[in-house]
């Protein structure tokens, strides 16, 4: 991106002006986050488009104090503590913008001065349904069939950023539409969807009420359906596995690079391998890929498609991202494979005998069909996986 300056040393209104500037176009680019990192030279101001970072502009020096002061101002932040990480919501401007539903602020002390960053959650009502969001009918035949039983867990992985919340909130929808009457409740940090129909709980990191507190003490409050945002540490794992194997439907989140990953991370952690066997229906592993501009993208000799760039997608070459994903469920030779304390390897090896549709069998298809390039499925994935398999399943 082309970098510009603004006039130095403006009086308050004039940074006032510009960090809104800042947050406004970010908004119309549909950006998710938004770096104010100070070096040497200034403040450099990075957009989060599709997943990677941009780099937008660098202001001055001697206002990027004023800059990361007035955002501190915004989101309730001690403006007088620049020793210390601060984290807050920029309540004021959420009215301003259409389809925003938050603004999350986090301020981080470094070297050259304080970091910022801003991430944007938006209401997207066009992604409320799982059949909306471009899962492969087998994944989401796996979902669909979850939604309607009693009880067991679903897990979903992949790293940050990868639509996971999005995935779980519109599993919620899919649970009331399909059983209604039930008791649904979650645990977050935060809540970035609200649910309606849904009693959604908010966990503060640095409160009282923690994801195990919460977790056992919502097990007493007649639950039928939990989700909880993540998993992330023994102590929630073991109350997570107890509440599916005792009659709750459960659905949460696991970091994983994969889903044999997933069920050896729980082993790990502390849960015996019977316990994973018997509570755990099935693991989902997702990622998101760029989506090839329509107006700019070149086609090859092979019928496959590279990005170019225009002003409408400003020049990246993708506009928007799309989903990538695969699913396992444990079946009698997984499971017996887990009681054994197989290693990932062998694990790996009984998925790749399984002839199951799988996450490279999907990127394949994508990119036959035009909407990706098979350089961003080599970014996401990795050329090695991406290239494991080309075939499609039967």
């Amino acid at each position: 991106m082309k970098s510009s300056a603004h006039k130095q040393s403006g009086p308050h209104t004039e940074v006032v002006s510009l960090v809104e500037s800042i947050l406004s176009q970010a908004v119309t680019s549909r950006a998710t986050d938004i770096h104010f990192e100070p070096t040497a030279e200034g403040l450099v101001i990075k957009y989060r488009l599709d997943g990677l970072l941009a780099i937008m502009e660098t202001l001055p020096k001697a206002i990027a104090d004023n800059c990361v002061a007035r955002l501190k101002v915004l989101g309730g932040l001690l403006t007088y503590r620049n020793d210390i990480p601060q984290e807050g919501r920029i309540e004021s401007e959420i009215g301003h913008y259409e389809d925003v539903m938050d603004l999350r602020l986090a301020i981080f002390p470094t070297i050259y001065g304080q970091r910022a960053v801003v991430r944007i959650l938006y209401q997207n009502d066009q992604l409320v349904d799982l059949t909306q969001l471009g899962f492969p009918t087998s994944v989401l035949n796996i979902l669909q069939d979850f939604a309607r039983q009693c009880q067991g867990i679903l897990l979903l992985t992949g790293p940050a950023g990868t639509g996971k919340s999005t995935t779980l909130a519109a599993l919620m929808r899919t649970i009331l539409q399909a059983t209604p009457g039930r008791s649904i409740v979650t645990l977050e940090d935060p809540v970035e969807i609200r649910i309606p129909g849904v009693t959604q709980v908010q966990i503060s990191p640095h409160g009282d009420m923690t994801f195990p507190v919460a977790l056992r003490s919502l097990l007493r409050q007649d639950p039928q359906v939990l989700m909880i945002g993540e998993i992330r540490d023994a102590q929630t794992a073991r109350i997570g596995v107890e509440a599916g194997l005792t009659g709750h439907l459960l659905a949460s989140t696991l970091h994983s690079g994969t889903p044999a990953g997933a069920l050896l991370r729980l082993v790990e952690m502390g849960i015996e391998p019977y316990q994973v066997t018997s509570s755990i229906c099935a693991v989902i592993n997702q990622r998101l890929v760029r989506q090839l501009c329509d107006q700019c993208k070149i086609e090859q000799p092979d019928q496959t498609f590279d990005a170019a760039g225009c002003d409408q997608c400003l020049h990246t070459g993708y506009t928007g991202r799309i989903l990538l994903a695969e699913a396992i469920q444990l079946d009698r030779t997984l499971r017996q494979a887990i009681l054994k304390h197989a290693d990932l390897e062998e694990l790996e090896m009984i998925l790749a005998a399984q002839g199951r549709d799988t996450m490279a069998m999907h990127a394949e298809r994508l990119v036959s069909q035009g909407n990706t390039s098979r350089q961003e499925i080599a970014r996401v994935l990795g050329y090695q996986q991406h290239t494991t398999s080309n075939e499609q399943p039967n």
